[in-house]
């Protein structure tokens, strides 16, 4: 369950930056973190700390409870 909240999570970093527009690599300079720990993240293999996803909401300007809402997943 744990691993797959961060696989979800992930995903829906990944679909709001899309929508954004942006590349991880903006993403990851807007945030001041590296474009590794962007990817990892992304794909499941950091989990970010509380204040690092609510870093992530204000930087793809949505909300935590945004980011980790999955009721409208497939």
């Amino acid at each position: 369950m744990r691993s797959e909240f961060y696989e979800k999570l992930g995903r829906n970093i990944k679909l709001r930056r899309k929508a954004l527009g942006l590349t991880q690599q903006e993403l990851a300079d807007k945030m001041n973190i590296s474009l590794n720990f962007m990817g990892k993240i992304e794909v499941d293999f950091s989990k970010p700390s509380l204040d690092t996803l609510i870093e992530f909401a204000d930087a793809l300007e949505t909300t935590v409870s945004d980011l980790t809402n999955f009721d409208n997943e497939n």
